[in-house]
């Protein structure tokens, strides 16, 4: 399929008027690989090496590990689609984001492998959506968006499937296939079994003062750690007796990568998302 096309399709059907986004800001060491447009907005294709496609790799960061998985498969007419453009690491801070590797990404200009990323757009509220997907992997009917962020909606409320914060962790565990946080600053009876579902990082005052006036007691998100960036909003959700459940900020986000391998194929396009690791210092 032609790149182009694949390109415009996207675009139409994420890019909506209004979102915003920053990525582009510190990426001078790689900036010579990287579109115009992506330049100037910070979404959308990020390197264009390819002009057909013939396959779609999704992954939530392109770490060193996932651009070389797709590199040693030896393929041609590849596109690598990422939900950000550069790669979390907390343990790194204050520089948590780290930038693609510029050897790998000349080599993926000799395989013709193109990148291309929807943060913002993917984070919006939408079928694909990160809350919306981590809250179908945990069974939690989605009611409503919430949660402005660079002008997306990146929350839901819905219903959870469980009645009590201990059974929903030890359901959120069996969904990431790894021990998630609890910070149990509330009751354990989950309020009316309404919780709030922010995929990534949704530990922010905010966005917590949203889920109070919705009395709501359960949030559901990604990074969690408590630190001197979080504090602040770890003594409101004490204060207001909000639990917090934490399950990595990669863990959180892979279900719309997923997600997307369907929507890829749905254009005609083979797709395979491509798992990475965890970084349990998020916790």
């Amino acid at each position: 399929m032609k790149a182009s096309n694949i390109y415009k399709q996207l675009e139409s059907d994420f890019i909506k008027p209004g979102l915003k986004d920053d990525w582009a800001q510190n990426t001078n060491q790689i900036s010579d690989l990287l579109t115009e447009s992506f330049k100037q907005r910070s979404m959308g294709l990020v390197c264009d090496f390819a002009d057909e496609i013939n396959k779609v790799y999704t992954a939530v960061f392109p770490s060193n590990k996932v651009m070389q998985e797709i590199l040693d498969k030896g393929e041609e007419n590849i596109l690598l689609f990422v939900h950000h453009p550069a790669i979390w690491d907390i343990r790194k801070a204050p520089e948590v984001f780290q930038q693609m590797s510029k050897d790998l990404l000349a080599k993926f200009k000799e395989k013709k492998i193109s990148t291309y990323n929807l943060h913002v757009p993917l984070d919006n509220f939408g079928e694909y959506s990160t809350s919306v997907s981590l809250a179908n992997a945990l069974e939690i009917k989605v009611e409503k968006p919430f949660g402005e962020y660079f002008g997306a909606l990146c929350g839901i409320f819905g219903e959870s499937p469980k009645a009590i914060v201990s059974n929903l962790k030890n359901r959120f565990e069996d969904v990431l296939g790894h021990k998630p946080s609890l910070y149990d600053y509330g009751n354990n009876e989950i309020i009316n079994q309404k919780v709030a579902v922010v995929a990534g990082g949704g530990n922010n005052m905010e966005f917590l003062e949203k889920i109070a006036k919705e009395d709501i007691n359960v949030l559901i998100t990604g990074i969690t750690a408590r630190n001197s960036h979080s504090d602040e909003a770890h003594r409101f959700a004490e204060e207001n007796k909000i639990n917090i459940l934490g399950g990595t900020h990669y863990s959180t986000e892979k279900f719309a990568c997923m997600a997307m391998c369907d929507y890829f194929k749905k254009l005609s396009l083979p797709s395979e998302f491509i798992e990475d690791e965890p970084v349990f210092e998020d916790l």
